[in-house]
């Protein structure tokens, strides 16, 4: 409890001058403080401001009618004790609005000198650091009393505060347990702790009683041949007809949304109450013509892709990789060239592996200064250097924790990065700039490069050790040139996007098709862009679309060429002889790559990216 002179002190030399003692003072406590300063909350202030109408308030507490249907019979059972122990019990929802107040008479008389009422909102941007509003900003259990709190309408008041979580840890709201300070005693946080602990069982238990219901309302539709859904309150799948099961593989616990965006559309749409509340709905489906060339295949090869997938059986073929690494922990080598992709793939692995509902975080280490690169991944403490946020930062290892981290252009991370790389890795652990603590890091590593990567460790430039760890499973993203039959597709996905009824004639087709694409799939939108600018958003003729292809195209062969003379140029020896035995074997297997490259006894993928190199 912060009642002394000397804690009365700190506050006010922070309030005055902004100086701090973090030693002296609660780390959680500090961090509000300093974010109330920030936010230039009112320090001085002696009531909540804040507060709902009563037509807004009933709005309010609707949307969080289960909350509080599980959460108010818990506090009844506590009502004697609440009583004897001169407290107030409250439920709050995660915008901050006080919904239910109740407890001790003399108690609540005296909350309502500061507005501490139902629907007034007690944030810390509202009221200053308090229990319930840092509860809700950090989402952990908390105790603050006294001159704790930021603003002088709670120095009276001691309070503890827990977050509440749903099923699928989803903040819904956060009980607290508050008090006069001179009623205060250690076991608060402990009891609102308990309490909370019971709601979040009582709100699973709810969840699951409901489920059951629904399942068994609709078993014979499940039976049927239909494609059916059967949804909770909170639009998660919960079971599929046989024909969706066998089309989606990770159905179960599938947001409605991400089913609907790939090939399928509601057809109708069944809801079912208990106790006047719609627990859920039964989906019957139907197939989404426009969107099936894009994205049904997807499913048949159960997966999800966040893309364009198409035909062609090369990009299957990565679908199928994609597929077969997923469910591991592995790090994935995402190999191909510029515009193929690579991000999509990564997430596409992401999303469709056990980590799916984590974060994926995604980093081009080509983009990044080298100077910065260190704190942008590791993180700083508070007062690494100068110019460091205040509260310091969590750098992207950290804020993959749980999920996937995608390092593009893995190839540009310099020797020391490489070696701080390697090291989280093996010990799958950070250490921020300024700290001695060493932070665990849960994460699957994905990483991409257009460069050649073995090439760069034969040159001395990246370390073979490292080169090692990220190559556990390389996996090939093929260019547009090779997947071909796929370009009408991605042409439909534009058009669809811009709402564009334009209709590319079969003759203009065939020239994206006769295209060599150094750009790959982003060459193949940037011209799609530039012509639909061009038309400003009508139907143009062919001629015109003709005229354009060919002007650009020849702009960016005669580039290509250009290139090509300056590497024949620029070739020493040995990429001389090593070119020429791949001409030799790409000719003794017709053309094939993959024969060539096992007769070369070379990756594929590193045979890919030498004939990059060398224009083949």
């Amino acid at each position: 409890m912060l009642a002394s002179p000397f804690y009365l002190h700190t506050w006010k030399k922070f309030v005055d001058e902004g100086v701090l003692d973090s030693n002296r003072i609660n780390e959680r406590i500090s961090e509000s403080w300093h974010r109330c300063k920030q936010a230039n909350v009112n320090p001085h202030m002696n009531k909540g401001q804040k507060i709902l109408s009563s037509n807004i308030f009933h709005d309010q507490k609707k949307k969080s009618e289960i909350f509080l249907d599980i959460a108010i019979p818990q506090l009844q059972n506590m009502r004697k004790t609440i009583d004897e122990l001169q407290m107030m019990a409250l439920l709050i929802d995660p915008d901050g609005y006080v919904l239910s107040l109740s407890g001790n008479q003399q108690t609540l008389k005296r909350a309502k000198h500061i507005n501490f009422i139902e629907g007034v909102k007690w944030t810390e941007a509202a009221v200053g650091t308090n229990a319930i509003g840092t509860a809700l900003q950090i989402e952990e259990a908390i105790m603050i009393s006294g001159t704790e709190h930021y603003s002088v309408a709670s120095h009276s008041w001691s309070c503890a505060a827990a977050p509440i979580h749903n099923d699928d840890g989803k903040l819904i709201g956060v009980l607290d347990f508050s008090c006069p300070i001179e009623f205060s005693h250690p076991y608060m946080l402990g009891m609102v702790t308990s309490i909370a602990h019971a709601i979040e069982r009582e709100c699973s238990i709810r969840v699951h009683q409901n489920e059951l219901h629904l399942i068994h309302r609709f078993l014979d539709v499940i039976d049927s041949d239909e494609q059916v859904v059967i949804c909770n309150h909170r639009d998660i799948i919960v079971s599929a007809s046989k024909r969706i099961r066998e089309r989606v593989c990770n159905w179960s616990r599938m947001k409605l949304e991400d089913l609907m965006h790939n090939g399928l559309k509601s057809k109708l749409e069944v809801p079912v109450y208990s106790n006047n509340r719609m627990i859920g709905k039964c989906i019957y489906l139907k197939e989404n013509k426009q969107e099936n060339a894009l994205y049904t295949s997807s499913f048949i090869n159960g997966i999800t892709f966040p893309g364009v997938i198409g035909t062609s059986s090369t990009f299957q073929h990565t679908l199928e990789e994609i597929k077969l690494v997923s469910p591991t922990d592995a790090s994935v080598y995402v190999c191909g060239e510029t515009g193929v992709g690579k991000e999509y793939v990564a997430r596409a692995i992401h999303e469709n592996s056990p980590r799916k509902n984590g974060p994926f975080i995604a980093v081009n280490c080509g983009s990044l200064p080298k100077e910065l690169m260190e704190s942008e991944l590791f993180g700083y403490a508070e007062g690494a250097f100068t110019g460091a946020r205040r509260q310091g930062y969590k750098g992207k290892f950290e804020q993959a924790d749980g999920g996937t981290i995608f390092l593009d252009e893995i190839g540009e991370v310099p020797p020391k990065m490489q070696v701080a790389l390697l090291r989280v890795l093996q010990e799958r652990t950070v250490t921020p700039i300024g700290s001695s603590k060493e932070v665990p890091v849960n994460i699957r590593i994905i990483t991409a490069t257009h460069k050649d990567l073995l090439r760069l460790v034969e040159e001395g430039n990246f370390r073979q050790d490292l080169y090692y760890r990220l190559h556990v499973y390389p996996l090939y993203v093929p260019s547009l040139m090779e997947r071909k039959e796929d370009i009408p597709y991605f042409i439909q996905h534009f058009c669809e996007q811009k709402d564009w009824n334009v209709v590319f004639p079969k003759s203009i087709c065939n020239q994206f098709s006769q295209h060599a694409w150094p750009g790959n799939i982003r060459e193949l939108l940037n011209i799609l862009e530039r012509i639909y600018i061009l038309s400003q958003g009508r139907e143009i003729c062919e001629k015109q679309i003709s005229f354009l292809l060919q002007t650009m195209m020849g702009n960016q062969q005669q580039l290509a060429l250009q290139v090509e003379n300056k590497t024949e140029h620029t070739l020493n020896f040995r990429e001389k002889i090593q070119r020429d035995s791949m001409i030799e074997a790409l000719e003794k297997t017709n053309g094939n790559v993959s024969l060539a490259a096992k007769l070369l006894d070379v990756p594929r993928s590193t045979f890919y990216k030498r004939m990059q190199k060398y224009k083949l």
